[in-house]
């Protein structure tokens, strides 16, 4: 095969940029949250919204590898933690203090802690010692996101885990990625389930379980950053609070 010919077939492959995943992830959390605020009859909604929560934490975790500044990205994920706590309070618990459930953000970042970690042992100690931290810091993670009462508890610190220990495009990689979205999303988390009859045959998918529907956007992805400025960086943050500022706002508006 020529040079020319290998060019052109590479070009065909589809490749989903840093940027244009988030925007799907943004858009998939909105439909989620509508869902959860002004249109709960409509089950498609939520549906199409479990595909945002892998995505945003296989993100997270490629955040973690191409920041320049750890300490900055750190530091971000915990004040938009905190800026996303209130708006998040008044959306699923109807006021501003809502202690037994905390924001996504938190998952997230105690994902990054768990990951940093994992890194530093990885790299000062011998692979026993790293794979016993890699160990402890799971059971650890799922244990502080449960506790915590973060968004998807501990089972939301696995998913960013899962995405850590399986990073990379070798068969094996997809193939973790897969089984560990499987495992928590269907044996873990469960939920509804619908009845589905296909060729006379009748069973049941669990709803949970189409965030492994998010592996083909995230498959798709080949560490291409894309569009990228300081203002679309803050602006992917800022989107979370804001926009179930603006849905509680409406929907106070609607209802009241």
């Amino acid at each position: 095969m020529s040079i020319y010919k290998m060019k052109s077939f590479k070009s065909s492959y589809i490749d989903i940029s840093a940027a244009v995943l988030h925007i799907i992830a943004m858009i998939l959390m909105l439909m989620d949250h509508l869902w959860a605020t002004l249109f709960p009859a409509q089950d498609w909604l939520t549906c199409a919204g479990r595909l945002a929560f892998p995505i945003f934490a296989f993100m997270t975790v490629e955040g973690y590898f191409y920041t320049h500044n750890l300490k900055k990205y750190i530091f971000r994920l915990f004040l938009f933690a905190l800026l996303s706590e209130v708006p998040f309070d008044l959306m699923y618990g109807g006021t501003w203090f809502y202690p037994v459930h905390q924001n996504v953000i938190w998952t997230f970042l105690l994902g990054i802690l768990g990951i940093h970690l994992i890194e530093i042992a990885r790299k000062n100690q011998k692979r026993w010692a790293y794979l016993l931290v890699a160990i402890l810091v799971a059971i650890m993670g799922m244990l502080l996101g449960t506790i915590c009462m973060v968004d998807y508890y501990g089972a939301g610190v696995l998913t960013v885990l899962g995405f850590y220990f399986f990073r990379g495009r070798k068969w094996w990689c997809l193939l973790g990625q897969f089984l560990t979205l499987y495992w928590i999303n269907v044996e873990l988390l469960g939920g509804l389930m619908y009845p589905v009859q296909l060729f006379g045959v009748k069973f049941e998918f669990c709803q949970q379980g189409l965030a492994l529907l998010a592996l083909i956007p995230i498959w798709l992805y080949r560490g291409r950053q894309g569009y990228h400025s300081k203002l679309f960086q803050y602006s992917c943050y800022a989107f979370y609070p804001v926009h179930m500022l603006v849905l509680v706002l409406i929907l106070s508006l609607c209802f009241h």
